[in-house]
């Protein structure tokens, strides 16, 4: 396979209200928009080809009958510099209700979870050393 891009589209009966939160607070910017579908880009460092993610009515007939509901159980990780100014950003001044709060985990993450509009979670992670215990398993 000669992959040229990878992306997720997340089936919601909510468009409006997950452009909104997309762009206004995670930063995407839209390259398409249709009533039925949108297409966000966020940019990345210098150099990498940045963050793609989609937005799709999940009534629309471009997806197979049976499978045209809004998504369930999807997490997506957003791996920041800073999780605490993420922390204070998103859940202190936006006052998105964090569905994890922000906490330490023994495998390696500083994070926490909060969810868009359409209950997707949106985990915000910043790297951190793992316990003795989980950093053998690190390859």
């Amino acid at each position: 396979m000669n992959l040229t891009s990878f992306y997720p589209v997340i089936g919601t009966a909510r468009l409006a209200d997950s452009r909104d939160f997309y762009t206004r607070l995670l930063g995407f910017e839209i390259t398409f928009e249709a009533d039925w579908y949108l297409s966000l880009r966020r940019p990345g460092a210098p150099g990498s080809p940045g963050y793609e993610l989609a937005l799709l009515d999940h009534s629309h007939p471009t997806l197979p009958e049976g499978y045209r509901a809004p998504v369930r159980g999807l997490l997506l990780n957003f791996e920041v510099t800073d999780v605490d100014a993420e922390w204070e950003r998103l859940v202190t001044r936006e006052g998105l209700t964090p569905a994890l709060p922000l906490r330490d985990e023994d495998f390696g993450q500083r994070h926490f979870i909060v969810p868009d509009p359409n209950g997707v979670l949106i985990d915000v992670i910043t790297p951190i050393a793992p316990t003795a215990e989980f950093a053998a398993q690190y390859t």
